[in-house]
């Protein structure tokens, strides 16, 4: 009677193997292909952050880089479990996935505000390092301006403010003294 219990599950994992080895050679086709196009469009991707952020704004260059691949990784994750046979695996695993991309986008929402304001006053030629500027009746200069914050010279004392607030209420004053 052993003998004859071992003999069924040896035979049941091997076919059990032998049923699953065309989905587990797809995939690992799938991972390979998919490994050159994530590759591919990550040079573009680099190419096109080089084209539009200047050098001095590496930080943010790799900042959008790393989301992008993070994204693509994921995704050609999701489509390798569907592939092998585990949809129900990667629905899962997205959905989990969506919920605590919302959770953390709200809880990062501020931040996420000023990041995007950054990038819009880095590429605005009215406003750079070195430009008097009236923010919200405070009248300096601008020192420096970071993903997050900017940084305004007024008299000797440094006022730092979230790029979103800069934003809303800056105006460019003339050098004329």
């Amino acid at each position: 009677m052993q003998g004859s219990i071992v003999s069924t599950a040896v035979n049941e994992f091997v076919d059990g193997v032998a049923t699953a080895l065309p989905d587990l050679l797809t995939g690992l086709v799938f991972l390979a292909i998919a490994a050159v196009l994530v590759k591919v469009m990550m040079a573009v991707v680099r190419f096109a952050l080089r084209r539009s952020v200047p050098e001095s704004q590496a930080v943010y260059r790799q900042f959008v880089a790393t989301i992008v691949f993070a994204v693509l990784c994921f995704g050609v994750a999701l489509s390798f479990l569907s592939i092998v046979g585990l949809p129900a695996i990667a629905a899962s695993l997205g959905t989990a996935t969506g919920f605590l991309a919302l959770g953390v986008s709200y809880a990062l929402s501020e931040m996420l505000a000023d990041a995007v304001a950054g990038v819009d006053l880095l590429r605005d030629p009215d406003f750079a390092p070195g430009d008097r500027v009236d923010v919200g009746g405070t009248v300096g200069e601008v020192k420096r301006i970071e993903l997050r914050k900017t940084r305004i010279t007024i008299g000797g004392d440094t006022m730092v403010r979230g790029n979103a607030e800069i934003e809303k209420k800056w105006t460019k004053l003339d050098d004329v003294d």
